[in-house]
């Protein structure tokens, strides 16, 4: 090659770049990079030289230019009682926040606890990190506050201070339903809530539904009792045998369960309890799963898109420097349908109970 003979494109460097711009190195990696503010004639004059020489910056040297990896770490531990197709709501809106923040996601579904986040973290592979299925007494929160990358949970642990967290208000769900089921003239309540191994590893959501459940009962002077439930028909239709064995005269039900709705839908009809004329049902579930159900259940929403889309917003807020909310609680919608109404005596009439807004 001689001197008067151009690189290849793939072969100039940023060198290159400053020399032919008349510039430091420095000025044309901010450049590339916005992270300081440069003139508009200079940076015009780098345009044009990466235009004339060809420069193709690759995404490592712009990383390095800028100090950050432009990529979130999303921690999903997949374990048993877990919702897929909620998460993966989750997982798809934490990814397409991520790309329009010109962010990946490195999605970490291992189990590892504390220790996987600190592999991450002291690797430099990620800016931040997103941290799902959080627990009442999750061991990765010490963890997360003494790492030296931002995160945002999605989901509450019991002592959540200098955390940001962000999740929907599960407690005020639990509630909400009994308030639903109560101003329909119930007053025998059950919830059928998650798995028993997820009551078991302190899951947050599960608990505090469990917890805004019971303390709406108490309030409201209803008789009510909660119950873990399996995934699984021949489980459901268990717990269902032994609530009505034990409890006959239940006519309102809360699930919390997404895997055991239709389920229970199912089977009330064949141990002889319509929906809704012989029990209410009321789901916390996602939109689409409630609507499709016959009869289409009354449903408080996960809104699962929603969340995701807070946890990156607050996690770039806290990549920029800038101030992010603490704690993030999103208000329960419960949407009336066709599976609640007002309890009706076995016999078809309806009782004494007030009807919806007495």
């Amino acid at each position: 090659m001689t001197a008067a003979e151009p690189k290849r494109p793939d072969l100039v460097t940023i060198t290159d770049v400053a020399r032919h711009a008349g510039v430091a190195v420095s000025t044309v990696s901010y450049v590339l990079s916005a992270k300081r503010a440069i003139s508009t004639a200079t940076r015009e004059r780098v345009l044009a030289s990466i235009a004339t020489l060809g420069f193709q910056p690759n995404a490592g040297a712009r990383a390095l230019a800028s100090r950050r990896a432009n990529v979130i770490a999303l921690v999903l531990p997949l374990r048993t009682g877990m919702h897929l197709p909620v998460l993966m709501q989750l997982m798809t809106a934490v990814v397409t926040g991520a790309r329009g923040h010109d962010h990946d996601v490195l999605v970490m579904t291992a189990d590892e606890g504390p220790a996987g986040l600190r592999r991450v973290a002291h690797s430099s592979l990620v800016d931040g990190v997103v941290v799902m299925d959080v627990e009442l007494s999750d061991p990765r929160v010490p963890v997360l506050r003494e790492l030296g990358r931002p995160s945002v949970l999605i989901g509450f642990p019991a002592d959540a201070r200098g955390l940001t967290c962000v999740d929907l208000d599960f407690h005020g769900a639990g509630a909400r339903c009994v308030e639903e089921l109560v101003a329909l003239g119930h007053r025998r309540l059950a919830l059928l809530g998650a798995p028993a191994v997820v009551y078991t590893r302190g899951t947050g959501f599960a608990h505090r539904t469990r917890a805004g459940f019971r303390a709406a009962v108490a309030t409201l002077g209803v008789e009510g009792m909660a119950r873990p439930c399996e995934e699984d028909r021949e489980s459901v239709a268990s717990t269902l045998r032994e609530l009505f064995g034990s409890h006959p005269d239940t006519t309102g039900l809360v699930v919390h369960n997404e895997a055991a709705v239709e389920h229970v839908m199912t089977l009330l009809p064949s141990m002889g309890r319509r929906v809704p004329d012989d029990v209410s049902v009321i789901a916390i579930c996602p939109d689409e799963l409630a609507a499709r159900t016959r009869p289409a259940l009354s449903s408080v929403s996960i809104p699962a898109e929603e969340i995701g889309r807070q946890a990156v917003t607050l996690l770039m807020a806290k990549l920029a420097g800038a101030p992010a909310s603490d704690a993030t609680l999103l208000t329960p919608v419960l949407t009336a349908r066709a599976s609640t109404g007002p309890p009706l005596s076995r016999s078809g009439r309806e009782g004494s109970a007030p009807t919806r807004g007495s």
